[in-house]
């Protein structure tokens, strides 16, 4: 294998690939990545990689737009010097919030990211629980959707109590939520939730029973944590006992720690697909958990021309 397949880290996440790197037991590929004093990015890859079957780690999170040039300029650079296949593994996905026109006039970013990122050189995409999972079909090279579910359900099931009432924050993560409780045999409960303007919203209902009940508020990312704190409150005036929550990108932007640290929420369980602030990690509340193994099993599997969605069944 070690001859055949090379990990290769931007700066955004690197202790995540070289947790990769150890589970599939090869070291982390030498690349050299840095900045001209005007900013521009600049990728050295230091190792032949001709005909190598290359998985570049690196999540597009803050500071985005840095951290997405370095995966574009870094896979220029792996086509270039005739690497066999070139996959990026990007953990989070930035810009995926901006799926569909929401108003007149406005752009569908993601899409533009993932043009951006064939027409660099990608030959495949490994990401985990995407915002809108239609954004798969924004590429027209081969998309893994990885599902971080598994690694909450064996972090979850020991430590809750029966009758636990899922939480979805919002009509669309009603799936996302019924899938939690159903596997942990659990009850749902949504929030309907109005947003006057971008980060901010408003709880206005609960739709299902949480008196008496622990609740676990189940998300795909923390941004600005209103939503997730606005629904904590909520569900503690409605009876709720003790309040958990999970999502898969810690992204914890402006007041997010602060908000979390003085709200009811007992933990917030998170992943390691965006690396957790330092805030973040003192302020007591947060859990982080190592999706690198389901991330390397999966990139295995691609490599061996194996089944990933047995990953999950």
């Amino acid at each position: 294998m070690f001859k055949s397949i090379c990990i290769f880290s931007g700066h955004a996440n690197p202790r995540l690939a070289e947790s990769i790197a150890d589970y599939l037991q090869i070291p982390v590929g030498r690349v050299k990545i840095s900045n001209f004093s005007d900013g521009e990015v600049f990728s050295e890859i230091q190792e032949n990689v001709r005909g190598v079957d290359v998985y570049v780690v690196q999540p597009t999170c803050a500071p985005v737009n840095d951290n997405l040039m370095e995966l574009l300029v870094t896979v220029d650079a792996l086509k270039r010097a005739s690497a066999g296949s070139i996959t990026a593994v990007i953990p989070y996905y930035g810009y995926g919030r901006q799926d569909r026109k929401v108003a007149p006039r406005t752009p569908i970013t993601a899409k533009l990211v993932a043009d951006l990122l064939t027409s660099a050189g990608v030959s495949r995409v490994v990401s985990m629980d995407l915002h809108a999972g239609q954004i798969q079909g924004f590429f027209n090279v081969p998309f893994d959707h990885l599902y971080s579910m598994p690694v909450f359900l064996d972090y979850l099931r020991p430590r809750l109590n029966e009758g636990t009432v899922f939480v979805s924050p919002d009509a669309g993560g009603v799936e996302r939520a019924r899938a939690y409780a159903k596997r942990l045999k659990g009850d749902l409960a949504i929030i309907d939730k109005r947003r006057a303007k971008a980060n901010v919203s408003e709880v206005m209902n609960i739709v299902g029973d949480v008196d008496g009940h622990d609740c676990v508020i189940v998300d795909d990312m923390i941004d600005t944590a209103g939503t997730l704190t606005n629904a904590a409150a909520a569900l503690k005036e409605r009876g709720a006992k003790r309040i958990f929550a999970t999502a898969t990108h810690p992204v914890l932007s402006g007041p997010a720690v602060k908000r979390i640290a003085e709200s009811v929420i007992e933990e917030v369980v998170v992943t390691d697909t965006i690396p957790l602030r330092e805030e973040a990690k003192s302020s007591g509340k947060f859990t982080q958990l190592s999706v690198a193994r389901l991330l390397g099993e999966a990139i295995k599997r691609i490599h061996n021309s194996d089944s990933v969605s047995s990953l999950f069944v």
